[in-house]
């Protein structure tokens, strides 16, 4: 959904720019939930207030959920059926490649120089590496982010 939203909302209506897409991207992974939800959530409030931020919620929600309730009843009837089990398994591997292609195309934004490659290293090492959760990751992001920030911004004032 995340490029579905991006193009809709960024390459074609123009409503916000790449950066403040990554920006929500980055906030919305930041919070509990889905990130298209909270996504919609932020983008709707960015551009409605409270009640675009209410109608990006319904409006992201509402379609998948009668989609998934009809895809569960067809599924109850038809999965024994190697084809559609083939069919799922295809479905996987196309959200895979999908999410391959999102991080790849908010890389190509998001890292900019040799620090935020660096950091961006980083943090998919500890990833795969340990068991470090991902909101530990996050917040990790966060404090190199801002020592980052806070040492260029000493070095500055001394020059």
């Amino acid at each position: 959904m995340i490029p579905l939203i991006e193009r809709e909302i960024v390459n074609r209506k123009g409503w916000i720019s790449q950066d403040e897409m990554i920006d929500i991207l980055t906030i919305s992974q930041s919070f509990p939930g889905a990130v298209a939800i909270n996504s919609a959530i932020f983008i709707g409030r960015k551009i409605g207030g409270y009640s675009g931020a209410l109608f990006s919620l319904l409006g992201v929600t509402i379609p998948s959920f009668f989609i998934i309730i009809m895809v569960a009843k067809l599924f109850l009837y038809f999965r024994t059926i190697g084809a559609v089990q083939a069919a799922f398994s295809a479905i996987s591997s196309a959200v895979v490649a999908l999410l391959i292609f999102t991080a790849v195309r908010i890389g190509k934004t998001c890292i900019r120089d040799r620090i935020s490659a660096l950091i961006a290293i980083l943090a998919l090492s500890l990833l795969l590496i340990t068991d470090l959760h991902p909101i530990y990751v996050i917040i990790i992001g966060i404090l190199t982010g801002l020592t980052i920030y806070l040492l260029r911004d000493i070095k500055t004032k001394q020059k």
